[in-house]
């Protein structure tokens, strides 16, 4: 089988280093790019599985070079990127990028996240599973329901379906956007009123019980579902 390539973006010579001993560890290849005009040409000619992209390029911005690439492109992109600023967080993934993680970063951390981005487009993505399980929590889509555990399906309102459905649709581990999420269920003209979305996910958290952990807040731009492997 040939190894997912990894296409990591960065001019800094020392996380090319460190990364690529590293993501062929982990069974992937890596393609090397320092600008964002390589990184294109990249993505154009290689089809990279995935790619890791800084923001701080030498020649574009990375969220314009984010912008760029989804005009041709539907590989995930992950941002690994020293910028913490919220605003930079919701502009790369509402630009298309599928994860964000901060440098400095831990290691395990970053290659979880790949894995998750690379489960999530294996296969045909049209064909989305009617029935998805994570940890303890059973979706059936068709039929709008939840249970836990095999137990009778949780009593949920049309709105708390609905924002669930939403979020387990995003796939595991990855960052969906409170305006993303706001948009969605409530609708256009509600994507600044995030105390709905509070409330809500105080109240699919409840209803969860034990299994709450399922649902996780990043601070500031949005939430993660799932049970992460």
């Amino acid at each position: 089988m040939t190894a997912p390539r990894v296409l990591v973006v960065d001019d800094e010579p020392q996380i090319h280093r460190f990364l690529k001993p590293a993501l062929e560890a982990a069974g992937l290849a890596v393609l090397r790019a320092e600008t964002g005009a390589e990184a294109l040409r990249l993505v154009a000619t290689q089809a990279p599985a995935l790619v890791l992209l800084d923001l701080g390029l030498p020649d574009m911005d990375g969220q314009a070079a984010l912008v760029r690439l989804r005009a041709f492109s539907a590989v995930p992109v992950i941002i690994v990127s020293a910028r913490d600023r919220e605003a930079e967080k919701v502009q790369a993934l509402d630009a298309g990028a599928d994860d964000y993680v901060e440098k400095p970063f831990a290691l395990a951390e970053l290659l979880a996240r790949i894995r998750a981005a690379l489960r999530r487009v294996a296969g045909p993505e049209a064909k989305l599973d009617p029935v998805l399980r994570s940890g303890p929590l059973e979706i059936d889509f068709p039929r709008r329901t939840a249970r836990l555990d095999g137990q009778a399906p949780m009593h949920l309102t049309p709105r708390e379906w609905d924002l669930l459905a939403a979020l387990a649709r995003a796939g595991d581990g990855r960052v969906v956007t409170q305006r993303h999420l706001l948009a969605t269920v409530w609708g256009a003209a509600h994507v600044e009123d995030t105390q709905y979305l509070r409330v809500y996910i105080a109240q699919l958290r409840q209803k969860l019980g034990d299994a709450a952990w399922l649902i996780r807040t990043e601070p500031g731009v949005g939430y993660r579902f799932g049970a992460e492997r």
